[in-house]
This record gives C-alpha cells, sequence and structure tokens, in this order.
C-alpha cells in the first residue's frame, strides 16, 4: 500500500538519500522518494503500519509534521544529511 508522510528538518539531497536508504532497510518497506520541495516522503507497505518508518525518520531527526521538532531532533537532521552528503556520491 502507498503511504506518504509530511516531515519536518529536510533540507537537500544528503537528508533525502539518508531518508531513502535507511527507510528502504525496514522489512516491507519499498521504493521510497523523497520529495524535497514539500518535504514529504512517499513508499510502498506491505505492513500498513507505519509506526516504524514514522519512528526511524524521528531517529534520525526528521519528525512528522506536527510532531516535537527539539533541538536535539535538529541537531540529529544535520548528521544525517551530512552522512546522506558523503554517501551519495
Amino acid at each position: 500500500m502507498k503511504q506518504q508522510v509530511v516531515i519536518q528538518n529536510l533540507k537537500c539531497g544528503g537528508c533525502a538519500h539518508t531518508i531513502k536508504t535507511e527507510l528502504s532497510k525496514l522489512i516491507g518497506i519499498s521504493n521510497v522518494i523523497v520529495n524535497e520541495e514539500v518535504s514529504i516522503v512517499e513508499f510502498d507497505n506491505s505492513n500498513e503500519d507505519s509506526s516504524p518508518v514514522i519512528t526511524r525518520l524521528d531517529e534520525l531527526g526528521y519528525p512528522i509534521e506536527d510532531n516535537p521538532n527539539n533541538m536535539l531532533k535538529k541537531a540529529k537532521s544535520y548528521v544525517s544529511c551530512a552522512v546522506g552528503r558523503i554517501t551519495k556520491d
């Protein structure tokens, strides 16, 4: 089933690369697409339960819209972004 979430702290292609890579590791998640312009993450989910995706995004520093977005999460997103930029090339 195709699902999507709106996230916070998405800044660039490095962020998008990290999100695609990390979400694709989750069981039942495939075809991850990150739209940087509108901060939407789309994915196919054979499990129907999106909570593992939401939890992983939060761990990476990209909480979904309307969830708390403290300084620690913002800092995590910068680290995730940097890792994505390094591994993208």
